[in-house]
């Protein structure tokens, strides 16, 4: 996210000028968003936006005066917007009520995963905030190739990439007739992205195996490891290293046992201010991993062959990119990239 500030400062600059060649939104404007359309007649004027990853695509597109309350956070935010974060009402930490969401009255309701708004509700379903005249926006990287109605953190039928995520902004930005604020964010993302990929190329580890451990609900129990198609799975893809689990679900519980099997030679530690789980804090899990008669002769626990990653990197956001390069230099700090 290093140059993305400087990025909007720039595009924001654009604003108002004659010839620009961006296109003004007409309204009204109808979103086909996560299977459902949703008709903007102008644009919105005050947000709540529900998940950390929604609420920085939002602050790095320029919309942060527009944002009356946020939730569900699992780590510090964004540098670049911190102090822009502080004058910005927290609803929760976590999920906030529905109540709470509809008190500060706002026009869009913007949610980062399908079952907080959506089909489980967990904070409100979209046809609650419908009824109270509330348009509501998901994030794409949640809903497309991905179903959520089993009770956990979904099924991901493809291999998430960045596109879902280029697809927000582009349309967030269209939502808010600021077009020419999207391109720049894409555009700079996209060459983050190409960056880092040429950064390791030719000295990622190859079929390398990785587990990327989110968290636990409890310390020796089953693990949160990354699915097949998640992001971290799109991370591996990137730098030609080879995840350990097959399952298509987003987040599965898996066994330790399991995961020895695989024999990883880098385990990926979430780290995080939340503490929802009794897992969360990242020294939590390396206490357990070089203590535990199962997991202390994993070739990645006894060279200690750890890479610690904001948890936000291992959910599709824009921070996805700052994992593939975090991983990729955990790799070569380890003399794993040969």
């Amino acid at each position: 996210m290093r140059q993305i500030l400087a990025t909007i400062t720039f595009a924001v600059g654009l604003t108002g000028l004659a010839g620009t060649g961006f296109a003004a939104t007409q309204y009204p404007l109808t979103i086909n968003n996560c299977g459902q359309q949703v008709t903007f007649s102008k644009a919105p004027e005050k947000i709540v936006s529900i998940g950390q990853g929604m609420t920085e695509v939002l602050f790095s597109l320029g919309l942060a005066d527009k944002i009356a309350g946020t939730a569900v956070w699992v780590g510090p935010v964004l540098p670049a917007y911190a102090e822009a974060n502080d004058k910005i009402k927290r609803l929760a930490d976590n999920d906030p009520s529905f109540e709470a969401v509809v008190g500060e009255e706002p026009d869009l309701v913007a949610a980062e995963f399908e079952w907080h708004v959506g089909v489980q509700g967990a904070v409100g379903k979209r046809e609650q905030f419908a009824d109270l005249g509330i348009n509501t926006y998901v994030a794409p990287a949640d809903c497309v190739d991905k179903i959520n109605e089993d009770g956990g953190d979904g099924v991901r039928k493809e291999l998430f990439t960045m596109d879902l995520i280029y697809q927000e902004i582009a349309e967030l930005a269209e939502i808010f007739d600021i077009k020419e604020r999207g391109d720049a964010l894409i555009a700079d993302l996209k060459k983050r992205e190409a960056d880092a990929v040429a950064s390791i190329e030719g000295a990622a580890g190859k079929n390398l195996p990785v587990v990327f451990w989110f968290s636990s609900k409890e310390v020796n129990g089953d693990a949160f490891i990354a699915g097949k198609n998640s992001a971290p799975a799109y991370i591996l893809k990137t730098i030609g290293a080879k995840n350990v689990v097959a399952t298509e679900e987003e987040w599965p519980l898996v066994g330790w046992e399991t995961i020895s099997q695989a024999n990883p030679a880098v385990i990926v530690l979430a780290t995080m201010e939340r503490r929802r789980y009794a897992a969360d804090d990242p020294q939590t899990k390396i206490d357990f991993l070089e203590n535990d008669p199962v997991t202390k002769e994993l070739d990645a626990v006894k060279n200690r062959h750890f890479v610690m990653m904001d948890a936000q990197s291992m959910n599709p956001t824009i921070r996805t990119i700052d994992g593939i390069e975090t991983l990729a230099a955990g790799i070569k700090s380890f003399g794993l990239s040969q």
